[in-house]
């Protein structure tokens, strides 16, 4: 039987969750601290054995408007060895149970295992972790959330080669693109707070010629400097002369990099800046002692429809290995009312708008 308690102490916190399999920055004390300057608010459940952490939940609460009951999510957790069936049984009857004592509608999860590798083929098999927590799932009554907010799959990179031998994994396109960014004058600097509004800025265009929903820079500013400051977080730029014309944020986290946000002014494409940015990213992960670079997210159908395609190949170009994810479980504290909130509503909400476009 696991002990289960409150932790209250931002380096205990993070400590504890560092030795975990699956820590992630969206688990992290920054992160749910963030969290509670907009809306949120957070506690962290620790598992121990003997004194040893085997398990950690970041829980994240914000009531429902107009209703008495809340809802909670665990992002990208909770954190803990999935092989072990019986921890991970109680890990989620005392989240359950969690959720009946504060009164929520529901609680989502996000465990960070793996469903399958590489893209999806009819004769793939399910792997083992991943379909034996599938299992677990549906014999306690947790739902596939008809919401999934994180990216379900993404490409990751493992780090452990040398720098060459990580170039080499490239496609050779993608390895004369980062030579040709450095032979025309690309450079890479090291990005810092007085650099966030330009980074907004080059946020907000890429929001507007990818066509995906940004919030206002207030939020963003908030995340960014919090976790740069902390040292969780870098800002890597790419420059032609004096003009910024790229760069993206990198989040680490134990011995984890995460590429979490990515923007680009559209200008000097030609000169592959965003090609020499990631490989610079790389490095530096690779020099921070990081053993995996996520890509973070690669398309929920795999082919040319979903409107991930395009990314997901430039992505796919540095050598890294498609994950597909679980994604997101809900368990319904309340299903008949979980059902309305949480399908019965959004459909409602999309007819409205398909009625209003339509005149």
């Amino acid at each position: 039987m696991l002990n289960c308690e409150t932790i209250q102490n931002r380096e205990d916190w993070n400590s504890a969750l560092r030795s975990l399999p699956g820590a992630h920055p969206l688990q992290s004390w920054d992160w749910g601290e963030f969290k509670t300057r907009w809306g949120w608010t957070a506690q962290r459940l620790l598992w121990t054995e003997a004194g040893v952490p085997v398990a950690a939940a970041q829980v994240l609460a914000r009531p429902i408007p107009g209703l008495p009951w809340s809802f909670l999510y665990v992002t990208k957790g909770p954190a803990l060895d999935y092989a072990n069936q019986a921890g991970a049984a109680q890990v989620l009857a005392d989240l359950e149970s969690y959720a009946r004592h504060k009164r929520a509608l529901f609680i989502k999860i996000d465990p960070d295992a793996p469903r399958q590798y590489g893209q999806p083929r009819p004769d793939q098999p399910l792997e083992p972790t991943g379909q034996a927590l599938l299992c677990l799932l549906a014999q306690w009554g947790w739902r596939f959330s008809p919401e999934q907010i994180q990216f379900r799959n993404t490409l990751i990179i493992d780090l452990t080669p040398d720098l060459d031998d990580l170039l080499a994994a490239m496609k050779s396109k993608w390895r004369y693109n980062i030579r040709l960014a450095q032979r025309q004058g690309v450079a890479i600097r090291p990005g810092q707070a007085a650099d966030i509004s330009t980074f907004y800025r080059m946020y907000a265009a890429t929001a507007r010629r990818d066509g995906f929903l940004i919030r206002p820079e207030a939020y963003y500013r908030d995340v960014w400097q919090r976790f740069l400051e902390r040292g969780q977080a870098e800002m890597i730029l790419a420059t032609v002369g004096d003009e910024i014309v790229a760069g993206l944020i990198l989040f680490i986290f134990g011995n984890g990099a995460w590429y979490m946000y990515g923007a680009s002014t559209g200008q000097q494409r030609h000169l592959m800046p965003n090609h020499l940015l990631q490989w610079a990213a790389i490095g530096r992960a690779k020099a921070l002692g990081c053993t995996s670079y996520d890509l973070w997210g690669a398309p929920e159908v795999f082919d040319e429809t979903d409107p991930m395609w395009g990314v997901y190949r430039f992505k796919q170009g540095f050598g890294g290995r498609v994950v597909q994810g679980l994604g997101a479980f809900d368990y319904p504290v309340r299903p008949a009312l979980y059902w309305t909130f949480s399908v019965a509503m959004p459909r409602l909400r999309s007819a409205l708008r398909r009625l209003k476009r339509a005149g």
